[in-house]
């Protein structure tokens, strides 16, 4: 249960992935210790919640959104110290070895940091294995987690021996679930076991050191914010071995969207996420226990957590094919695309919002869905991500449900064309200026004013135009009216934000720091996505970046937040 002091507070948060986190001998990735720190910091600046991407382990891509199991935590995250049999001189040596600290791009390198924490995990796990008396603790873990863990364990291994998360390519020996486990069969026990009971245990380091970790931001009034995806990667350990939850037959994403103008497939058809579908029916007989076990172990983690694409529930875009045939449909006419696939195109599952009657079946089903998310979350605040093209019957419904909904300031625009004033938001809102697919407040800004007197003027004119409106900044039609990024435009717009009605306010680190450096860019892969890393510790921040905290701290007094 939430303490009282905890509960209905108007709080400030700020985003920021805990592998952007910075500490001695971190091995090139943010983790459960650095984190720590950060909730230290947020303490001491009254920031209410510390926002994160999901933490779920993730598979080649490296994207937080494209998770192997739906509920493994990523052991990339896992701080070494805090595992009895890993020494700090074992780790310094690693780090020495493989100079993962000269990273002049400020980037995670996922090689380099997956063969190092994967390599002492492995280490420590030998002098665990070889431990005379069990260990309890473990041991109930294990048999409480059993019903996920089990397969998880014996997917990631079956993962590793193919080089992949993608079972679909796995040899025919054990390419299905009924082949793994007579192929699991048939190997020498023991050497199952001990492969098993390595991902088991680190499974187990993570879940305890994260669960002490909310414990102690709660003690300290801060809350952690986390985020889970509408759906779940096709190469998941939760499709290889419950499929019976998932249409496979479709793949979910979202409607064509001109902002995606270098991508022609995003532009013609949407954007194919290749998750599978859920058969809702299926999951309602068996009381959504896969729904409710996901929700529950987010809740162990988590004080509040963001639902990505909520719209989902009410109804999602569908593809008859899956992402890597995406190329083959570029250009060809809805008629050409039905021939391929023998009449199926994209569309909304179950039903488009083309009649009243489909709209209200889908409103329906939004909103038995979610109450189920709601039961199983307790205590847990949830927030809906509902951006995109929404239906006008979600948001009311998401009110009505407590749920808060996104608010970003500058696309909430009255009929007249001026934006919405934050005092005339519902407390139940999050409200915001951008989420890890967006640029940062200064990038946003300076590529605004960089657009002026091009090929785009009226629309950086316009995009400045509502930026302004929104924090009382002077504004007009000519690029003169609109001053440089610096303190005047941002801490203007701060203050707006935080002044707002909405329960939750959120800016990114990197608004906070005047980075323009992005987490992720939509529609790519590879890169810089998801890569981004503060460029110090936070205990090492500038001291003119110190005092913008200070401010910060100060403003989040003023607004009644904290």
């Amino acid at each position: 249960m939430a303490n009282a002091n905890m509960d209905r507070l108007r709080r400030l948060g700020v985003l920021i992935p805990v592998s952007s986190l910075r500490r001695e001998r971190d091995l090139g990735i943010g983790d459960t210790r650095a984190l720590h720190e950060m909730v230290d910091w947020a303490v001491s600046h009254k920031v209410g919640f510390l926002q994160l991407l999901p933490i779920n382990e993730a598979g080649s891509d490296h994207s937080p959104y494209n998770a192997i199991s739906s509920i493994a935590l990523d052991p990339l995250l896992i701080s070494l110290e805090d595992i009895p049999q890993i020494s700090v001189s074992d780790i310094e040596a690693v780090a020495a070895k493989q100079n993962l600290q000269s990273d002049p791009d400020h980037l995670v390198d996922y090689e380099e940091v997956s063969s190092a924490k994967w390599g002492l995990l492995a280490q420590g796990f030998d002098d665990f294995w070889a431990e005379d008396e069990a260990d309890t603790v473990f041991d109930a873990f294990c048999v409480e987690e059993a019903e996920w863990l089990v397969p998880y364990c014996k997917f990631r291994w079956l993962m590793e021996l193919a080089g992949t998360e993608e079972w679909e390519l796995w040899p025919e020996e054990y390419n299905t679930p009924e082949a793994a486990e007579l192929y699991l069969a048939s190997m020498p026990v023991e050497e199952v076991e001990r492969n098993l009971t390595f991902y088991a245990w680190a499974q187990w380091h993570a879940f305890s050191q994260w669960r002490k970790l909310r414990e102690y931001a709660h003690q300290h009034d801060v809350k952690l914010m986390g985020d889970i995806p509408i759906g779940i990667s096709y190469s998941s350990a939760d499709v290889f071995f419950e499929p019976q939850w998932f249409d496979l037959t479709l793949s979910g994403g979202s409607p064509p969207e001109t902002v995606f103008k270098d991508d022609a497939f995003a532009c013609q058809w949407g954007q194919n996420w290749g998750i599978p579908i859920y058969r809702w029916d299926v999951l309602e007989k068996n009381n959504f226990s896969w729904w409710r076990r996901r929700i529950e172990k987010l809740t162990d983690i988590f004080h509040i957590f963001r639902i990505d694409h909520i719209l989902g529930f009410y109804r999602i875009y569908s593809f008859p094919w899956r992402p890597r045939r995406n190329e083959e449909f570029i250009g060809l006419s809805e008629k050409q695309a039905g021939d391929i696939t023998g009449g199926a195109l994209p569309g909304f599952f179950p039903c488009s919002d083309d009649t009243e009657e489909n709209r209200a079946a889908n409103l329906a089903d939004g909103d038995k869905y979610l109450r189920i998310i709601q039961d199983a979350a307790g205590d847990g605040e949830v927030v809906g991500e509902d951006l995109g093209c929404v239906p006008d019957y979600v948001r009311p419904n998401m009110e009505s449900l407590g749920i808060a909904g996104f608010k970003v300031c500058h696309w909430e625009v009255r009929g007249h064309g001026e934006t919405l004033s934050g005092a005339d938001y519902p407390e139940c809102a999050f409200a915001t200026y951008a989420t890890h697919d967006h640029d940062s407040i200064p990038a946003m800004w300076n590529s605004l004013k960089g657009m002026l007197g091009g090929l785009d003027h009226e629309g950086a004119i316009r995009g400045l135009e509502l930026l302004s409106d929104f924090a009382g900044l002077p504004k007009g039609s000519s690029a003169d009216c609109y001053a440089d990024y610096g303190p005047v435009v941002k801490w203007a717009l701060f203050d707006r934000l935080l002044k707002s009605n909405a329960d939750y306010a959120s800016v990114m680190i990197t608004d906070i720091i005047d980075s323009t450096e992005r987490i992720n860019i939509p529609g790519t892969v590879g890169g810089k996505n998801w890569r981004y890393r503060l460029p110090w510790k936070i205990s090492d921040m500038p001291k003119s970046l110190q005092h913008d905290c200070s401010r910060l701290k100060e403003l989040i007094h003023l607004s009644g937040r904290g």
